[in-house]
């Protein structure tokens, strides 16, 4: 059994991959990943991007496309989509087999919308809709403009994998999202336990922004909490994950069916070279969460990770690390904005990469 088979066996923690490229499913790369424990897979405009444009595997498809007349950005939704489908195909015995809790893909709507609640309610819809398979996920900012999409979608029997949470006070806006979105469509009629959601809790760019900001304070006492506050944060999310989802209001939805929506930890590879290489996923294993995984932290988790439940250890310790953070003059929801500002403007700088390479790629086509 591979570490990646334990972590589901043992810990009921689902591994996913980060990635999704179109050699990985027509080589068979993505099946064999999914047979040796990968449950679901991910992707955002930046993934995409880089795979378009280092694949020449796109390149008869993508010229097909434009002597057909299609624009380069629709050509661009056509080629992701069409691997989407591919990698929901690929995926689907792990959605059957786990009673749909596993086994989704996820597409992002396009970056540029992040900040238009309504552009992302059309784009969000039109997506589900285009692609119309029980195990996709659209996934949909967790910016302010997004809170209410996330609300509407799942209030449409919608399963959306709420992406760039960064901080414990947007975080729980998602939950809150989610639960009322869930509430909305079951007074309309709708069956809650069709629809299913993740939130992806950004995990290693807290610590990147956190370091930069103690490490300009340079005193001892900040140098000691170096590389502690993102493991703390999603720990106590983590807590926050299991105190929402009980009580009255949720178990009137779970009476009806619904499931929780599950913390999906991201960005799990490690940023700074001085911290283990595993640190993100040792140190956040426990039941009913996700962690999304690029290859080469799969590789290391598979040689010399642990897998031992550590999502609910040390969570006083946890807290007292927020504390001393705030005393400090950390602020982890300044930092949280920051993260999401940067996270925003990333995600539409490599969409913009990709349509520019795709609009050069065009020219040349047009030009034989």
């Amino acid at each position: 059994m591979t570490r990646l088979q334990q972590l589901y066996e043992e810990q009921r923690q689902s591994p996913w991959l980060d990635n999704l490229t179109r050699p990985y499913l027509l080589g068979g790369t993505l099946a064999r990943m999914v047979r040796d424990g990968i449950r679901g897979v991910t992707a955002n405009p930046t993934i995409f991007a880089r795979a378009i444009e280092e694949s020449v595997d796109y390149d008869e498809q993508f010229g097909a496309l434009v002597a057909a007349g299609r624009t380069v950005v629709d050509a661009y939704w056509d080629l992701v989509t069409d691997d989407v489908r591919r990698a929901l195909g690929v995926l689907r015995p792990t959605f059957d087999a786990s009673a749909r809790t596993d086994g989704f893909v996820s597409i992002e709507v396009a970056p540029e919308l992040a900040r238009d609640t309504q552009a992302t309610i059309a784009a969000a819809r039109d997506l589900h809709e285009r692609i119309a398979e029980p195990n996709l996920f659209v996934k949909i900012p967790a910016t302010f403009e997004g809170i209410p999409a996330i609300e509407a979608m799942i209030g449409e029997g919608r399963s959306i994998n709420i992406t760039l949470i960064f901080s414990l006070a947007r975080y729980s806006e998602v939950i809150r999202a989610y639960l009322t979105g869930l509430e909305r469509f079951a007074a309309a009629g709708g069956d809650v336990a069709t629809v299913h959601s993740v939130a992806s809790f950004f995990v290693s760019r807290v610590d990147t922004e956190a370091d930069r900001r103690l490490e300009g304070l340079g005193t001892d006492e900040a140098r000691s909490l170096l590389g502690r506050a993102a493991v703390a944060q999603a720990k106590l999310a983590y807590q926050m994950f299991l105190e929402r989802f009980s009580g009255e209001r949720w178990a009137a939805l779970a009476a009806s069916g619904a499931t929780v929506q599950r913390p999906l930890w991201a960005s799990t590879s490690t940023k700074n070279p001085a911290y283990p290489d595993t640190l993100y996923v040792n140190e956040l294993i426990g039941p009913d969460t996700v962690n999304t995984l690029p290859e080469k932290t799969i590789a290391a988790f598979e040689d010399h990770g642990r897998v031992t439940r550590t999502i609910d250890v040390g969570v006083d310790q946890s807290a007292e690390v927020m504390r001393h953070l705030a005393a400090l003059g950390i602020d982890m929801d300044d930092i949280g904005r920051t993260l999401e500002d940067q996270g925003v403007a990333s995600f539409h700088e490599s969409f913009a990469d990709v349509l520019r390479a795709l609009e050069s790629r065009a020219r040349e086509l047009v030009a034989r």
